[in-house]
């Protein structure tokens, strides 16, 4: 019998972490969504785009979370503010789109 390869020894984990990796891209475009739909009732009532204290409560849940789970309180927040980041830009561009076009206008 052959020794198995570092390969063959990986690749049960590989795949476990790609399906993982799939679902995750899945939420993340599920959360982006839903912060799409919260630009538009942001342009249509006159909201600003940045609401900072939000974006504080958020960032810090994430790092109960990760507390919780024994992940980084720093890595939490982190992955938070890449989140925060991309609907932000997403957001901006909502808002500032014209009237008609709105967010159809990204997609």
């Amino acid at each position: 019998m052959t020794n198995p390869t570092p390969e063959s020894l990986l690749q049960p984990f590989r795949e476990r972490l790609e399906a993982l990796d799939q679902q995750l891209a899945e939420l993340v475009a599920a959360r982006l969504a839903i912060c799409c739909e919260v630009a538009e009732v942001k342009r249509a009532h006159g909201i600003p785009m940045m609401q900072p204290s939000r974006v504080a409560a958020v960032r810090e849940a994430y790092a109960a979370r990760g507390e919780r789970l024994d992940l980084s309180p720093d890595f939490m927040r982190s992955l938070a503010t890449l989140l925060i980041d991309e609907a932000c830009r997403l957001e901006d561009e909502i808002i500032d789109a014209p009237a008609a076009a709105g967010a159809e206008a990204l997609r």
